[in-house]
């Protein structure tokens, strides 16, 4: 049957990081939200009901019988038995939303939900960009079970030091890590398939390293963290998350941040994730146009696809940085940076389209990736539009 990922009202919410994706491609945890269901439901046919921009990517949903999905919660297994028993007509309700249907897409429509039930147990509901790191060590620790269920890790090389549980611990196949310290006292770690760690790191999880990324020389890593595939990371980290294909590879600090994919940080790049008064941490909201109190004292970057700082920038406390935007000038910039944006500051000239295609072009071949003309048609529906 047919999985049709649904961005419902989430969508705006997310942004930055939802400009150039749905919300089910969104990482927290070790997985995207789409790859977790396409696991847990063992059903690989997906399709997107998401903005119609970002249709040419992500196919639109064939006009068939769907399993309707909002994906942007972790589940348990009565809410999985729940929604693989669904019949025909019948939907999922939590907290007045609905989160699962089994419909036809033919003439999609929601009078065709004949009977509504709602989940009484509170679930772990991911609502907003800091809701990913602060909730991240439950997806760790729910990805961490789902992916190595009756598998055996590589045994860690007696080159490291190691403190805690070993069945925290999953190394894949491929994977190198060597002298270095992990912990796993205070959460599991999971390095991924053809992963490294370099020598010299100290991991204090939780922790999920991504297929082919890397940990550089004398890394820091404390968790809830998630480096997704294809990154090499640096320096000192606490609680982030990076989607995938990102560079933070030097000295410097990033706290309690999301960060997009082909992002870099350029060397001593820092991000404040603590404001002096230690008051609550407020952040640009691009649904209500204005900062809102996020309510936490640790927030600190929210980072979208493409974009870049030069050495030795420094990020204020709750800063959100859009698509494609390149931060080099000198001084602080502000907690807002637009798309797009050539140097970081307001009223900074746009870099040019053009240039951002060549700029986005280079990079993704850096990892064998094409920059697809779908890729180009949502860059330039950021840039037109946002």
């Amino acid at each position: 049957m047919q999985l049709v990922f649904s961005d419902a009202q989430y969508w705006e919410d997310f942004l930055p990081l939802t400009f150039t994706r749905p919300v089910a491609e969104m990482r927290c945890g070790i997985l995207t939200f789409s790859e977790r269901w396409q696991k847990i439901l063992e059903n690989t046919e997906v399709s997107f009901f998401t903005e119609m921009y970002l249709q040419g990517k992500f196919p639109e949903p064939e006009k068939k019988e769907s399993l309707f999905l909002v994906t942007n919660f972790l589940p348990s297994e009565t809410v999985i038995q729940q929604i693989k028993d669904l019949q025909q007509g019948e939907a999922l309700v939590y907290e007045d939303e609905l989160v699962a249907a089994r419909i036809n897409m033919d003439g999609f429509s929601l009078q065709q939900i004949e009977k509504m039930t709602d989940i009484k147990e509170e679930l772990v509901f991911f609502k907003k960009p800091t809701d990913l790191f602060t909730y991240n060590q439950k997806a760790i620790d729910f990805d961490f079970e789902l992916l190595t269920e009756g598998k055996t890790s590589q045994e860690l090389s007696s080159t490291n030091g190691f403190l805690g549980d070993k069945k925290d611990l999953f190394i894949e196949e491929g994977a190198q890590v060597e002298f270095s310290t992990l912990n796993t006292k205070t959460g599991k770690i999971y390095i991924g398939k053809n992963a490294e760690v370099m020598e010299g790191c100290m991991l204090r999880g939780p922790i999920a390293l991504g297929e082919s990324s890397k940990f550089n020389l004398g890394s820091k890593i404390y968790g809830a963290t998630t480096i997704g595939p294809h990154c090499k990371v640096g320096g000192e980290v606490n609680n982030i998350i990076i989607f995938g294909y990102t560079n933070k590879g030097h000295d410097g600090f990033i706290g309690n941040s999301v960060i997009g994919e082909w992002c870099n940080f350029g060397a001593d790049s820092n991000s404040s994730n603590m404001k002096n008064n230690y008051g609550n941490v407020r952040l640009w909201n691009y649904r209500t146009k204005a900062f809102e109190d996020t309510g936490l004292q640790f927030a600190g970057l929210i980072m979208g696809d493409h974009s870049k700082t030069a050495i030795n920038t420094q990020l204020n406390t709750g800063t959100v940085i859009g698509v494609a935007s390149n931060i080099f000038k000198e001084g602080f910039p502000p907690n807002h940076i637009e798309n797009f944006s050539w140097g970081g500051f307001k009223d900074d000239e746009k870099f040019k389209l053009d240039k951002a295609y060549e700029v986005a072009g280079r990079a993704m071949a850096r990892r064998n990736v094409v920059l697809t003309e779908e890729d180009k048609a949502i860059l330039k529906h950021v840039f037109d539009t946002y």
